[in-house]
């Protein structure tokens, strides 16, 4: 196979309902594309038959390509260990339950033919999902693009076009706690957005559950932003101005109205929760940033293989 121009990139955990669909409609689009193509599969730990699917799809086409995590990574991971081995000129990053369709890719490739280094999908609307899944994810990326550092768009997943040069600097990155659209705004470049509006999920159940969907977003916002922090010191400068009045209001009690029915336990007991909640709270903020301290400084790698297929030099593959 000759060296690729496009590089597509498919993270997959338990999707085994999904890839068949999935590369019918990415061989649809391949078919379309002005140049040579390689398909990047990465189980990131699947416990269904997503890898046996994939072993498949590898056999029958040599322009599929995938690696096979130890063990399940998570997403962010998963999308970082395929990025690590695309040869194409630029690699475009998307999902397996089909919520992006691979349809949009063909304009993606457009705007990159325009000298775009970055084409990201906006999405419009979120089809069959939840109110409180909309509200919480309507109300994460405004949020985070206020306390962020850099300019990330709201209402945008992994789903994008990145240019070989914007991949290589992304590689270049070793953090663990990673949060892709983040470091793909930071990196910069020429960005732009295609809009679309988000299907539902072909088949299978919802990967990204609240659990991992609000990880995600507290390493959003830790990655990007110190504003928690100093949230933290302004909490405590309030506490302890309410702490300085409550004192005076005591004495002022206990001096000109010693019968007044605030003084005593009620009162200590109201003042030891508050505070206790304070500092409980300002300590959460910085466990969570010391724990990511704590992860990087242990040096150990993102991710660990133990299955590869398609790679040229599959004998020099290491663990990354």
């Amino acid at each position: 196979m000759t060296q690729p121009i496009y590089s597509l990139v498919i993270p997959i955990y338990n999707e085994e309902e999904n890839i068949p669909e999935m590369y019918r409609r990415l061989n649809n689009v391949m078919a379309q594309l002005d140049g040579e193509v390689e398909l990047i599969l990465i189980d990131d730990g699947s416990r269904d038959r997503s890898l046996n699917l994939i072993r498949e799809l590898h056999h029958r086409d040599s322009r599929v390509r995938y690696l096979s995590l130890a063990r399940n990574f998570g997403h962010q991971i998963a999308v970082t260990a395929g990025l690590n081995f695309v040869q194409g000129k630029c690699a475009i990053v998307m999902d397996a339950d089909l919520q992006d369709p691979p349809e949009l890719i063909l304009t993606m490739i457009e705007k990159w033919q325009q000298d775009y280094q970055v084409v990201y999908a906006q999405r419009l609307s979120r089809k069959r999902e939840s109110w409180p899944k909309r509200f919480t994810a309507y109300a994460f990326y405004r949020i985070l693009r206020r306390l962020a550092n850099v300019d990330i768009p709201s209402d945008t997943g992994d789903f994008c076009l990145m240019d070989r040069q914007v991949v290589d600097i992304l590689n270049t990155m070793p953090e663990r706690n990673r949060y892709i659209r983040g470091l793909r705004a930071w990196i910069g470049f020429r960005q732009t957005a295609v809009l679309f509006e988000r299907n539902p999920r072909f088949a299978g159940k919802v990967k990204y559950t609240f659990g991992k969907s609000w990880a995600l977003a507290v390493d959003g916002i830790i990655s990007f932003s110190t504003v928690p922090l100093k949230l933290a010191t302004y909490i405590g400068l309030l506490s302890a101005g309410i702490a300085l009045l409550m004192i005076l209001l005591v004495l002022y009690w206990r001096l000109f109205d010693p019968v007044s029915p605030l003084i005593g336990y009620t009162l200590i007991t109201i003042a030891m929760f508050f505070l206790g909640s304070v500092q409980l709270l300002c300590v959460g903020i910085l466990g969570e940033y010391i724990g990511r301290i704590y992860e990087e400084v242990k040096g150990r790698p993102i991710y660990t293989l133990k299955e590869t297929g398609g790679f040229i030099k599959e004998s020099e593959i290491k663990t990354k």
